[in-house]
């Protein structure tokens, strides 16, 4: 029987189509605004991509913030909070006390965060079943990428495949993983990190490429595995196989190489008999008491 994360992480590369084709342009920061972009969990390191992404692009400057970690008296000209929930406490209590424009990406229309944000953007065809977040991220990711001017044909096309290709047998076995990312793809190389933990609690870290050798490197080793999202800084390559470890790197866009992580935490899910749609100690939404 095929797990609801299994078929949302199959989803993707239609779900990405679907986002590209609709881009709520009026919703979403404009050109030469500075943004804040907020969330929590995956959330957060959506934005981080995003945020590294709009400044390239010379959108504005933008930064990335865990919602808990708002710096607030800093003004901006718009916040954009992405929650799948829209019921996330750190999110709701940062809306409810910035004076900033304010824009949410959600999947649920019938949550708090349609009274929170000044605007919201719903994307309910992206919804999830499982706790453990998959094609929402990528797929308001791929709209926010679309969003500046990008054109995700190709990258849709390496979701295709990312979605079909057998897995390596060196990942599903691994002992820990390494995830690394250069600009944008640090927050993917962060995301994929928190996938491997949440759905087979996999020991696994998450580096900027270049600051993998100050020091992380030192854990490399036979059975473990440094897993390059985009291309790889000249030179990583040989450094970790002459620890004896397995460095993976290919040619497809980083936000579809994240879809192989994914499969790769489902397969780790099964082999040790854990139900990737119910990771332990976690659920749906981060709700606080007061």
């Amino acid at each position: 029987m095929t797990t609801h994360t299994e078929a949302e992480i199959a989803s993707q590369p239609s779900c990405w189509r679907r986002a590209v084709a609709n881009i709520p342009a009026d919703a979403l920061p404009r050109r030469g605004e500075r943004v804040a972009v907020v969330g929590c969990g995956t959330s957060w390191f959506i934005a981080m991509a995003y945020a590294v992404l709009r400044e390239r692009a010379g959108h504005g400057e933008t930064d990335a913030f865990a919602a808990s970690e708002f710096p607030h008296g800093r003004r901006y000209d718009r916040v954009l909070a992405l929650t799948r929930s829209g019921t996330t406490t750190e999110v709701l209590d940062l809306l409810a006390r910035t004076t900033d424009k304010s824009v949410a990406i959600t999947a649920d229309p019938e949550t708090p965060i349609m009274s929170a944000a000044g605007e919201v953007i719903v994307l309910d065809y992206a919804d999830e079943k499982s706790v453990v977040q998959t094609r929402f991220a990528t797929t308001q990711l791929a709209m926010l990428r679309a969003s500046l001017g990008e054109d995700l044909t190709r990258a849709i096309a390496d979701a295709e495949q990312a979605v079909a290709e057998p897995l390596p047998d060196t990942l599903v076995r691994a002992e820990q993983f390494s995830f690394l990312g250069t600009g944008w793809s640090v927050g993917l190389a962060q995301e994929a990190a928190l996938k491997m933990r949440e759905a087979s609690r996999s020991w696994t870290e998450a580096y900027p490429a270049m600051e993998y050798r100050h020091g992380p490197i030192s854990i490399a080793a036979p059975g473990r595995v440094t897993w390059m999202l985009g291309q790889a800084p000249e030179g990583l390559r040989a450094q970790v196989e002459e620890t004896g470890g397995t460095f993976f790197e290919s040619a497809l866009d980083p936000m579809a190489e994240l879809i192989r992580a994914q499969r790769v935490a489902v397969a780790r899910a099964f082999a040790q008999g854990l139900n990737p749609d119910e990771p332990m100690h976690l659920t749906r939404s981060v709700i606080l008491s007061s």
